[in-house]
């Protein structure tokens, strides 16, 4: 049999998304700045598109739901019947009015001409004044940027009495300490990898280890909760002690251990314990990005009375409409085939983006309103009453696909008399009660949460122990599942919670 290279045909069936639906989708799927984002591509793609101020164009959703115990979602107007919105029958534009489109044309031209030739006679340079100058400088001195954790050790080691050669060697050090200010590289490893005196590096990371925040050029959190101390002057104290000797046994809270080998009591030992959890184990965390995360919430949900009130946020959304300056061409009757075609696309495209974002509201908005309906006990008294709830129930509700919940609540807030939740925060699955109803996971991870906060420090309660306490609230619950929700809630296991 002889093997080779040869071509074939085949055809074959498959599903592939038109440009526009994966525009449509795009948009429900982001967030406001994204959205943005994305209709400001548009905008700049579509010369027919313009934004107008919120005020001017009424979306076709409501702002505000009465939402009562028997309210149902309500389907909202199509934005196509509104006048001032309305599109374009672009295969009739030849027979409409031309209007003054012309005249206002040549007048655009002729404030265009006047201004060119007012600008050639007066070419020279706009003069400030010396105040003005001033004003101008100083805004420029006034800008900041901040300075990175490298930058800043970087600084004190040109201020610090090392020579040249060390100031090479000190850049070396600094280069491999990390974000939180630990040396993560040993002296004999950057003395092998720069072919440079052990006792030289050692010498200049002392130094550094003077340097701020205290702490800095630690090898490990040992060594960098000692440099604190030392730093004031406490190296006599029982609190460096127990970080000397002691280190593991702290880590793990065995405190009759520490008091033991100290010699000391055990209240002693719990005040020196509270002492060194005030210290630092990350120095150089200040200077980290802030990673703090502003977010707009896309439904808000208000109390009114006996009531929930449903409301999108429409305010951050883009509003857009056809310009009135290319109906007008439409209707020129002098403007070639071409021309016509061109525009005639263009608005094509600005009607579908328009009514994506029109849709866009109108699908948060009525997910917004069955979980509000689906969560009232939640609204009225928290977390510990989320009840199960599942896309697929919200979605045959809505009327949509489980998908386009899924994207229609990805990345998006919804603002509740309970606080700023993620959308996706409602969607849980449950567990079974002894009565036959179903209770949130995530109400039952609170649940536990608060048995463990209420527990005896000195007899802490195992997960056996937490399992029958949550059974006599009519839940089952294995062991298993108790670990793992504290492991998620950061609770350490009974033996290293005990406090002596």
């Amino acid at each position: 049999m002889v093997q080779g290279l040869q071509l074939s045909t085949r055809l074959t069936q498959s599903m592939v998304l038109a440009p526009q639906l994966q525009q449509s989708l795009a948009l429900l799927q982001a967030p406001t700045l994204e959205l943005k984002a994305l209709v400001e591509q548009e905008l700049q793609q579509n010369p027919v598109l313009e934004e107008v101020e919120g005020s001017e164009v009424e979306l076709p959703d409501k702002p505000v739901e009465e939402m009562g115990e028997n309210s149902d979602a309500t389907a909202t107007a199509d934005p196509s019947e509104r006048a001032e919105d309305a599109p374009v029958d672009v295969e009739k534009a030849d027979d409409a009015p031309a209007d003054d489109f012309q005249e206002e044309f040549d007048k655009l031209v002729q404030l265009d001409q006047e201004w060119r030739d007012n600008f050639s006679q007066t070419n020279a340079p706009i003069r400030q004044s010396t105040e003005d100058e001033e004003r101008r400088q100083f805004m420029f001195d006034s800008l900041t940027s901040g300075t990175s954790f490298t930058q800043m050790l970087m600084d004190q080691a040109r201020e610090s009495d090392l020579t040249a050669d060390q100031q090479a060697i000190a850049e070396l050090v600094i280069g491999n300490i990390d974000d939180y200010g630990y040396l993560k590289a040993t002296v004999e490893e950057i003395s092998t990898a720069n072919n440079l005196p052990a006792d030289k590096i050692a010498e200049v990371l002392k130094v550094i280890k003077t340097f701020d925040p205290a702490g800095t050029g630690a090898g490990d959190l040992r060594e960098c909760l000692m440099l604190q101390l030392e730093r004031k002057g406490q190296q006599d104290s029982l609190e460096y002690r127990i970080i000397r000797d002691f280190m593991e046994a702290l880590g793990k809270r065995r405190i009759p251990e520490i008091a033991r080998g100290t010699g000391r009591d055990v209240d002693e030992v719990q005040e020196s314990l509270a002492k060194i959890a005030h210290l630092e184990p990350r120095p150089g965390r200040a200077f980290l990005p802030d990673t703090d995360q502003f977010v707009s919430p896309e439904v808000f949900v208000t109390k009114v009375g006996d009531d929930f009130t449903v409301a999108t946020n429409n305010d951050n959304v883009p509003h857009l409409r056809i310009s009135n300056v290319y109906k007008d061409l439409m209707a020129q009757g002098e403007n070639n085939a071409e021309v016509k075609n061109y525009i005639r696309e263009k608005i094509r495209a600005g009607k579908f983006l328009i009514k994506s974002l029109h849709q866009r509201q109108q699908t948060i908005g009525n997910i917004g309103r069955e979980i509000v309906k689906r969560q009232r006990e939640f609204m009225e008294k928290g977390v510990a009453h989320l009840k199960p709830m599942t896309m697929a129930q919200v979605a045959e509700v809505v009327g949509v696909h489980e998908t386009t919940v899924s994207r229609a609540v990805s990345g998006k807030y919804i603002e509740t008399p309970q606080g700023i939740f993620e959308m996706k925060f409602f969607f849980t699955a449950g567990l079974q009660t002894a009565c036959g109803t179903g209770v949130s996971n995530t109400s039952v991870k609170d649940m536990i949460a608060e048995i463990f906060k209420n527990e005896n420090p000195s007899k802490p309660l195992s997960d056996q122990e937490v399992v029958k306490m949550v059974g006599e609230k009519g839940i089952t619950i294995a062991r298993r599942t108790v670990a793992k929700y504290r492991d998620e809630l950061n609770i350490l296991p009974s033996n290293l919670r005990k406090v002596y």
